[in-house]
């Protein structure tokens, strides 16, 4: 499947459309108050203009289904392509694909974020090393492989795309490290 990259606004619609499908296959109350705490905050960010716009590019991707219900009223679904590419952000199961070939390019991801979200601080540097991002320093991460929709998602998630910086690069002066950390030759 080809990989899409949508824009922060796109990927929480089809999150919070996801999240009605979640509410109606989980039995979970833990995962039912989890989606329902955040839902709100999610929908007040979203224009509703942008929202329309939104659903309508999803309808023309061929990501959700309209479907009319009994009383009358109109339920926008995802279908399952929209179910598959939802699981494209899905924070906590999110990887980084290795392609087959290594193109010499290294992702940096460098970040200033601050003291009064050290929170989202904290998760953002705890999720890039679990995607086995290296830490050069502190604020400063690395990565051989493509995943700038990932980057863009998860800076998304926690709120902080204005502190972050996501940089390809050729040569970095440490690189027979970070090969041997990689495993790359």
């Amino acid at each position: 499947m080809a990989k899409y990259y949508y824009s922060p606004a796109k990927q929480k619609a089809l999150l919070l459309l996801a999240s009605g499908i979640i509410l109606g296959l989980s039995r979970s109350p833990k995962v039912h108050w989890r989606i329902l705490k955040n839902i709100p905050k999610a929908w007040r960010e979203i224009d509703r203009k942008t929202l329309r716009r939104i659903v309508q590019e999803l309808k023309y991707d061929r990501l959700v289904d309209f479907k009319e219900e009994p009383d009358g009223t109109i339920s926008v679904v995802l279908n399952e392509k929209g179910k598959k590419i939802r699981l494209n952000y899905d924070l906590e199961n999110m990887t980084i694909k290795q392609p087959s070939r290594w193109d010499r390019k290294w992702r940096i991801v460098v970040f200033d974020i601050p003291e009064k979200k050290k929170a989202a601080r904290e998760a953002l540097r705890k999720k890039l090393l679990d995607l086995e991002f290296y830490q050069l320093q502190r604020s400063v991460l690395v990565h051989p492989y493509e995943c700038k929709s990932e980057i863009a998602f998860i800076s998304e998630f926690f709120e902080i795309r204005s502190n972050l910086r996501y940089i390809a690069a050729e040569h970095i002066d440490n690189e027979a490290e970070l090969k041997l950390h990689f495993g790359l030759n």
